[in-house]
């Protein structure tokens, strides 16, 4: 029995040293990482640590074990209050606790562990109540662990969000609201991502179960190569559903039960995809020339179509109402809405080719992923250009179709001062010039189309840009419907050096400014800003201000001395609030002392001075933040009309960007044999530079900013005040080193594809970095329902009404860059139905 006791208590001896050992390489990995971080002018916390904990194990292995463990004791008091230090400065962020964890967790285990397996050798076996309250101890911390983490999973996932401020709630709606149909990307054309529907409500959102699921079959098989996201809101017109796909096939679908009345493939090679950074088919547009539709029946005795899925017939001059789909290799193709077949009234024999006038060099490096907007009778389509792989990339031509003929009727463009000017034969559109890859916004009442624009090619070097570039550069523009000739342009970056570009499509709003009623036009951006404009004028309606930039641009460039800054609503670029975020080395985030201070040591050797941190080849680069993907995105905002609130979700990601010397560039671009999925380095030929923009990584692969990595906020139009704010998504699909976590903590995540807001006062939103459909109260904020999908839902939902009964309907197909779960869903949910 002595003998057995001797044993038990040598191998707590044995544990008690390894752990201080483990404790002791800790110290010894912070304490080196500490002196570089001090060298670079940071923290001293990490060398000071790091060389307590290598003491402490020093005293261990001496014997000398009181020393030791008031040692690691004072180690990790310090570290908590140097923690809860760090936190406070940075204003307690929704997800503190995580951060808390990251800087506490692995060094607090392992001196539990020291001290544990100490006390367990230094009580005697034969003293069994020690033990057992020692235990008993133990257990008592791990429950209450626990329970503080089902309680933030579950209570603050759930509960109300951050409530700021009240919305006045104002009365006021002069449009037309998407209702029974859904027409467009956003409902309509004014882009709101409203629906006027009720049947769904907070009351009664809890029964709301899946009515059915569609799977297209359309999965990447050149992963690697090509980057699938489909991206997809659905419409709705009559008695059809309609979904495009990462490929551009098209579906009809029969609104209430999800059976495929037609299909069509254009049959796109996968080359041309090679050039996006997403294959993506945002939407398909609708259109309705008035005149009876055809019958169905009618498409069973024509011939099918070439490629086509099915028996799609092939085709006919009466299309009276058609469906458009633009493809990555350049075609804009008019279906018949009922029977699917090719209108060959429309350009030649059903298809307008968009690479005419453009100059390409290779297939894909300019398309359109984003959908027509229908207004006027015209098809408007801006596109999308391969981003940062030469300076005299495709034009950024913006053009207008006949939606009977395929005529084109007007091309705007920075450099082409008469946008109805026809091509001399051989002539292409000026090259590189600003873009427009998002939706197109249209009011047919004022008779204007709203382009929210990019810059010219070449994000991160502008030394040789025009100035005609420049000022429809990141530009709210607003053309004639009928001519395309300019009326106004607001430009909301001058000389864009960071890909700013404005993602998100132009909303129409209604506001009562000074007791004038004025139609307006909100515009987001990357950069976190939201502009109210003046539909009619472009006039700024709330105030902006003209806030001075960090200097010292590139060589060869020029940086504006000030930008604006919208300064009436919140900045929605980071944690949002009155004022842009600006990160400081306590933002520096890492699950262990190790990584976090890998982080801290990446953000001192890189250039940070805020938002317009002008892009440098010196040392590590720059960070911008907010990064590439914002901000906000091409998902843009939900305005709900009758409480007056604008619903924007936002992700909170940075970027490191880095240029690179012309002599280390060996990089070919796309058109001079390059592919972009071969490119260590973008080439951005043309400028004396490369580019690499990864994101701002821990060596765990989860980002070196501390949570929340996204959020959901509303705001008062009428007020400018936040109502709400909570963290949007979870880690329950996604962790350290791409490792699903399965916990529904609100750490926020990154996120992309934008907000459905309803009449029954509900917000619902996929968009996040796990595999759920949200629904918010509109009003509060508070999560009120939750839907599991198969796969990643980055697009925006929809909702729809079918036989007096209304649908939600969510795409739910991954985002191979956000690296999410891959599928080829359309998920529908309804009430049940009570009939």
């Amino acid at each position: 029995m002595a003998a057995g006791a001797a044993t038990e208590r040598r191998a707590w001896h044995q544990a008690y040293l390894f752990f201080s050992t483990l404790a002791g390489v800790l110290g010894l990995a912070m304490a080196g990482l500490g002196l570089w971080l001090a060298v670079l002018g940071g923290t001293l916390y990490y060398l000071l640590a790091g060389l307590v904990l290598l003491a402490a194990t020093v005293f261990s292995w001496r014997g000398e074990h009181r020393i030791s463990l008031l040692l690691y004791a004072a180690g990790f008091a310090g570290t908590v209050v140097w923690s809860l230090m760090e936190i406070a400065g940075k204003g307690w962020l929704p997800a503190w606790g995580i951060d808390l964890a990251g800087r506490i967790g692995l060094l607090g285990g392992l001196i539990a562990a020291v001290a544990l397996s100490y006390l367990m050798w230094r009580i005697p076996p034969g003293k069994p109540l020690r033990r057992f309250g020692l235990f008993s101890l133990l257990g008592a911390a791990v429950a209450v662990a626990a329970l503080v983490l089902i309680y933030w999973e579950r209570v603050e996932a759930a509960g109300p969000a951050r409530q700021l401020a009240v919305a006045d709630g104002s009365p006021g709606n002069s449009q037309a609201e998407a209702g029974a149909d859904w027409r467009a990307y956003g409902g309509t054309a004014g882009g709101r991502r409203y629906s006027s529907l009720n049947q769904i409500s907070v009351t009664n959102v809890a029964g709301l179960e899946e009515a059915w699921t569609f799977q297209t079959g359309d999965l990447n098989p050149n992963e690697g190569r090509v980057f699938y996201s489909s991206q997809n809101t659905p419409i709705k017109a009559e008695d059809f559903l309609y979904i495009c796909t990462p490929t551009n096939k098209v579906f009809a679908l029969d609104p209430g039960s999800g059976e495929v009345r037609w299909s069509y493939d254009p049959g796109v090679p996968h080359t041309s995809m090679e050039s996006l950074f997403s294959a993506a088919c945002r939407a398909v547009a609708y259109h309705d020339d008035g005149e009876p539709a055809g019958r169905p029946e009618a498409i069973d005795h024509m011939p099918a179509v070439e490629g086509a899925i099915g028996a799609v017939p092939r085709g006919g001059s009466e299309c009276h109402r058609r469906i458009y789909v633009s493809t990555a290799d350049g075609r804009l193709i008019a279906l018949d809405a009922v029977g699917g077949f090719l209108c060959e009234d429309f350009g030649e024999g059903g298809t307008v080719d968009m690479t005419a006038g453009m100059g390409l060099r290779a297939p894909g490096f300019a398309s359109n992923t984003s959908g027509a907007t229908v207004a006027g009778g015209l098809l408007i389509l801006g596109q999308q250009v391969s981003d940062n792989q030469r300076r005299d990339a495709p034009s950024g031509v913006v053009r207008a179709y006949d939606a009977r003929t395929g005529e084109l009727r007007w091309a705007w463009d920075a450099l082409r001062p008469d946008p109805q000017a026809l091509l001399a034969p051989g002539e292409i559109y000026p090259r590189g010039t600003p873009n427009v890859w998002n939706v197109i916004s249209a009011d047919e009442s004022l008779g204007l189309a709203f382009l929210a624009t990019g810059n010219a090619a070449a994000d991160q070097w502008g030394g040789n840009r025009l100035a005609e570039e420049d000022r429809v550069t990141d530009a709210v523009i607003a053309v004639d419907l009928e001519t395309g000739a300019e009326r106004w342009v607001y430009s909301t970056i001058t000389h864009d050096l960071w890909d700013y570009d404005l993602g998100a499509q132009p909303v129409l709003v209604d506001v009562t400014i000074e007791g004038v009623a004025r139609r307006a036009i909100l515009q987001a951006s990357k950069t976190g800003n939201l502009f109210l404009l003046d539909a009619l004028t472009g006039e700024p309606l709330r105030p902006v201000e003209s806030r001075p930039t960090p200097q010292g641009p590139p060589p060869g460039d020029w940086v504006a001395p000030t930008q604006p800054q919208s300064v009436f609503f919140p900045n929605i670029g980071g944690v949002p609030g009155r004022d842009p975020e600006q990160i400081d080395a306590r933002h520096a985030f890492g699950l262990t002392p190790v990584d976090a201070a890998l982080c801290r040591i990446s953000f001192h050797r890189h250039r940070y001075e805020g938002m317009f941190t002008p892009p440098t080849p010196e040392g590590e680069g720059m960070l911008l933040f907010p990064g590439t993907v914002g901000g906000l995105n091409w998902g843009g905002v939900g305005y709900d009309p009758d409480r007056r609130l604008i619903i924007a979700n936002n992700s909170r990601l940075p970027n490191r960007v880095v240029l690179h010397p012309r002599d280390e560039v060996s990089d070919l671009p796309v058109g001079s044999g390059g592919a972009r999925p071969d490119q260590a380095i973008a080439p951005h030929a043309g400028t004396p530079f490369g580019v690499t923009r990864p994101i701002w990584w821990s060596p765990l692969k989860v980002p070196c900013i501390s949570p929340p990595w996204g959020y959901i906020t509303a705001i008062s139009l009428d007020t400018g005040e936040i109502v709400w704010t909570r963290p949007l998504g979870t880690g329950f699909d996604t962790g350290p080193l791409g490792i699903p976590t399965f916990l529904k903590i609100p750490t926020g995540t990154p996120n992309l594809g934008g907000p459905l807001v309803t009449a029954g006062g509900l917000t619902f939103i996929g968009a996040a970095q796990d595999n759920f459909l949200r629904a918010f109260e509109t009003e509060t904020g508070k999560l009120v329902w939750e839907a599991r999908l198969p796969a990643g839902p980055q697009a925006g939902p929809m909702t729809y009404e079918h036989e007096g009964r209304q649908y939600v309907a969510v795409s739910a197909t991954g985002h191979a860059r956000f690296e999410t779960t891959p599928g080829d869903y359309l998920k529908v949910y309804a009430l049940p139905d009570a009939r």
